[in-house]
Parts: C-alpha cells; sequence; structure tokens
C-alpha cells in the first residue's frame, strides 16, 4: 500500500511535465499555429454555447414540463452546489453540497435525493455527452475529415454511453473520448490539443451534470407524489397504532 501511495504521488508530481510535451509535440507539428488557435477558440465557444443552450433552455423546459412550477428559485437555490461543482470540476465531490441543496432549500424528500443523487452522479452526465460529441466533431473538422450523416448519429451515440461510463471526477470525459473517436475512426492523437482547454470547459460541463442531477430529483418527486404521500400517510397510520 505504501508503495503505491508513493508511486500514485511521484506520478502525480510529473504528470504536468509529460503533458506540456505531449501538447508540444502536437503543435509542433502544426503549420499554421494561429490558425489552430483560432480554432481551438472557436471550439471552446461551441462548447460554451452547446453547455449554455442545455443548461438555460433544455433543463428548465423539463423541469417545468414536470413541476409546472418556476424553474428560477430552483436554479437560486442551487447556487452552492453549482459553485462548488465549479471549483472541484468533480460531480462526486460536490454530491454533499447537492444533497443539502436540494432538500434543505428545494424541500426534496430525502427518499427520492439519496437514491437520485448518487446515480446521477456516476450515470447522468449530459454536459460530458455534449462535450465528447463536440470535441470528435472539432477533431474531424480539424483533420479534414469529413463525417457522414451515420457517422455523426454513431458519435453522438457513442459519445452518450460513454459518458455514463465516466467517472465523476476531473477531466474523466478524456478517457471515455477514446472510445468515441475509435467509433469513427478519428486520430486519437489529437487529444493532447483538447488537453489545453480541457480544465476550463471541465468546470462548465460538470455544473451542467450537477443541475441535471438536481432537477432530476424534483421530477421523480412529482412523478411520485402521490406514492409519497401514501407512504406518509402509511407511516402516520403505523405510529397511530403503535401508541395506542
Amino acid at each position: 500500500a505504501v508503495v503505491s501511495t508513493q508511486s500514485g504521488h511521484y506520478g502525480r508530481g510529473y504528470s504536468p511535465i509529460g503533458i506540456f510535451f505531449l501538447i508540444a509535440g502536437q503543435f509542433a507539428g502544426v503549420e499554421n499555429f494561429g490558425e489552430m488557435v483560432a480554432q481551438l477558440g472557436l471550439y471552446v465557444v461551441t462548447v460554451l454555447v452547446g453547455i449554455a443552450i442545455h443548461f438555460f433552455i433544455i433543463l428548465p423546459s423539463i423541469f417545468f414540463a414536470f413541476t409546472r412550477s418556476n424553474p428560477i428559485p430552483y436554479y437560486y437555490n442551487m447556487l452552492p452546489a453549482l459553485a462548488t461543482a465549479f471549483g472541484t470540476a468533480s460531480s462526486s465531490a460536490t454530491m454533499p453540497v447537492t444533497l443539502k441543496c436540494v432538500e434543505e432549500k428545494n424541500g426534496i424528500s430525502m427518499r427520492i435525493s439519496r437514491f437520485v443523487i448518487p446515480v446521477g452522479a456516476t450515470i447522468n452526465m449530459d454536459g460530458t455527452a455534449l462535450y465528447e460529441a463536440v470535441a470528435c466533431l472539432f477533431i474531424a473538422q480539424v483533420n479534414g475529415i469529413s463525417l457522414n450523416f451515420g457517422q455523426v448519429i454513431v458519435t453522438g451515440l457513442t459519445a452518450t454511453l460513454a459518458a455514463v461510463g465516466a467517472a465523476g471526477i476531473p477531466s474523466a470525459g478524456l478517457v471515455t473520448m477514446v472510445m468515441v473517436l475509435n467509433a469513427v475512426g478519428l486520430p486519437v492523437d489529437m487529444l493532447a490539443v483538447i488537453l489545453t482547454v480541457d480544465w476550463f470547459l471541465d468546470r462548465f460541463r460538470t455544473m451542467t451534470n450537477v443541475m441535471g442531477d438536481a432537477l432530476g430529483c424534483a421530477v421523480v418527486q412529482s412523478m411520485c407524489s402521490k406514492e409519497l404521500a401514501e407512504m406518509d400517510q402509511d407511516t402516520e397510520l403505523q405510529m397511530v397504532g403503535e401508541k395506542s
């Protein structure tokens, strides 16, 4: 155990150096460095716009469709969890704050939150799925590879399935992205270019993942409101019976 811990410590210590040379080697082979930086900037903007549409339009629409409630107060009450998600870039590390926000501020039953949030932190990676799909399209365009309609569909489906298997830790999406790239025959070595901006984009997609989990709690509670009320009534009757 001590040897394993020390090995991991030294590995983490030298990893920034290895990543630097990996990225430098990839950029050294680029003929037009300015064009590559411009393309990378457009990629960042595309990912942020996609995440913003999902975060501010799609997720609130789903919330309203099921709960018939104003999503703005719900979002406001989730600000501590979103700030933690942005700072840690980890759904798992944010989980305690997420549970506190949904239970104490948004009134979600513990019976719902204690099931949905842990499962969602592992499976519900909507922000990661969006990020991986856009990253694959970016890599294809940079290399001058034209993807047909079928390959685009495969990219989207594979990104969704790969995101389900991603761990709730920083930059976990880069590991599963290898599978997505291989599915459509794109060069894996281009991930070195993605690394330069992944640390920044990872924070926004983690915020999206966390908010998706929180809104999922509200949707489940709305769908199971009758069952929860019946359970509460049965519990009260049982307590009255025990007292009498």
